[in-house]
């Protein structure tokens, strides 16, 4: 049997790179989660933001180490399956992914362990700066990754000397024309991420009539967040999107399924693309739409995909059909936030069942999205590994397609049972709840009443 090794080293690097980003676009968010819900404990003193805080903490430590570990496995595989991308590229992303860990995850490391046992061992300042310094770390490292895609993406401020890169302006190669976009989106897309979780499991409690104190603090500040954040996610992809069309036409072209370039494009709800005969089948769509947004004039010419030559083009259908999912949760997001600011102004925000059920299912949206939206970046990037200069297919390693295949094998199988115990032992927190001692809302003897806290925690008769 025959196996094409820049194919499996293909799948095999998206395998690790997909269940990898599904852990930092969770803790990302969630760092700053913590350090939210450990400054409302300071302001008020009242046990439930403790109790919260202390649940959530547990549910960041085990996502953290299973992020750092994933992403580790990513970095050998640059020498294994990818030795000639690492010749071509190391002089430029080499130092960047090391600024990384110069940076964020030192700062990340120092302060991780106060957070985790610091709460009864230091001073409460103490540990809420470690909390934001963790937060702040993590936020740091999502700046450099970002960075070296975004330079893979549109690349800028380098030369080329005997097929090797090599730095010239490391402010260009740093904040290169879709790094500040990829950034905004991309750190949106987990605070979203993790907003959504959050909503799922305060939902999930209202569901069971558990932990209701914790659950409201949850509900509230979860849908607080969507509300504001739901509809910003929107508006950065649409100037990512504007700078996608600017830089990389064939990406853009392939997300909306065009093969002519043409004004009064339309929005292609749905269809079948056909790169053989290059045309759509069964296409439902609204029509100037696309035209509208990308060029911000109906009648606005967008490139076609028949602009490019085949071998130039990306797989049109992975891009086509990832982008709608993406776009559709994100709609789905927003709607959600709506429903919550409608049942907040009716003052049944905690009561309509129908409306937790949905909070519930939408508590993987932002993973789903988040992954969709990455292979849209990725996907739409090919064939090139950086766009308009290496060739993927040209920086792999010459290594046997069996091999690969094989090593491929392994990585499911012991992803499957260690990041599977993992992901267990988090649904078992999650069903277990935080432990609570006095959640009646009452107050440190040390702090002083907070008018907030109305809105904050429910009284004790609200819970029953």
């Amino acid at each position: 049997m025959e196996f094409d090794p820049v194919l499996l080293s293909r799948i095999q690097f998206a395998f690790t790179v997909s269940f990898h980003i599904i852990f930092p676009s969770f803790t990302i968010g969630l760092a700053s989660w913590l350090a939210m819900l450990e400054w409302r404990y300071m302001r008020t003193g009242n046990v439930v933001f403790k109790e919260t805080y202390q649940f959530w903490l547990k549910i960041f430590a085990i996502a953290f180490g299973m992020g750092v570990v994933s992403g580790i496995v990513m970095a050998y595989e640059f020498g294994t399956n990818w030795s000639g991308f690492s010749d071509a590229v190391g002089n430029v992303i080499g130092p960047l992914l090391g600024y990384e860990a110069l940076t964020a995850f030192f700062l990340e490391a120092t302060f991780l362990a106060i957070m985790l046992f610091g709460w009864d061992k230091v001073g409460p300042r103490l540990h809420f700066f470690s909390t934001l310094m963790v937060a702040f770390g993590t936020l740091f490292s999502s700046f450099w990754i970002l960075s070296a895609n975004s330079w893979m993406q549109t690349p800028a401020g380098f030369y080329l000397e005997n097929g090797i890169a090599y730095p010239e302006n490391w402010i260009e190669i740093i904040f290169n024309p879709s790094a500040p976009y990829r950034l905004l989106h991309m750190v949106t897309a987990a605070y979203l991420t993790t907003s959504f979780v959050v909503l799922a499991v305060g939902a999930f409690y209202f569901l069971r009539q558990r932990h209701i104190p914790q659950a409201k603090v949850m509900l509230n500040y979860a849908l607080w967040f969507i509300l504001i954040a739901a509809p910003l996610q929107l508006f950065s992809g649409d100037m990512h999107g504007l700078n996608a069309l600017e830089h990389q036409p064939a990406k853009v072209a392939a997300m909306e399924a065009n093969w002519e370039t043409q004004g009064n494009v339309p929005l292609i709800l749905f269809a079948i693309p056909d790169p053989e005969e290059e045309k759509n089948h069964y296409q439902l769509s609204i029509p100037n739409l696309t035209s509208l947004i990308l060029t911000h004039h109906a009648d606005g010419e967008v490139v076609g995909l028949k602009d490019f030559a085949k071998e130039d083009r990306p797989p049109v259908k992975w891009v086509f059909y990832c982008f709608r999912i993406m776009v559709g949760l994100g709609m789905l997001m927003i709607l959600v936030g709506l429903l919550g600011l409608y049942f907040r102004w009716r003052g049944t925000l905690f009561t309509p069942s129908w409306f937790h059920r949905l909070c519930v299912a939408m508590g993987p949206s932002g993973f789903i999205a988040v992954i969709s939206g990455w292979f849209v970046a990725e996907i739409g990037r090919q064939p090139w590994v950086v766009y308009n200069v290496f060739r993927t297919e040209d920086m792999a390693s010459p290594l046997p397609g069996a091999n690969v295949a094989i090593s491929l094998a392994i990585f499911i199988i012991v992803y499957a049972i260690v990041f599977g115990s993992g992901v267990t032992y988090i649904f078992r927190l999650i069903k277990k709840g935080p432990q609570t001692g006095d959640t009646d809302g009452s107050h440190d003897p040390s702090a002083g009443h907070h008018p907030m806290m109305a809105a904050d925690i429910p009284s004790p008769s609200e819970t029953k």
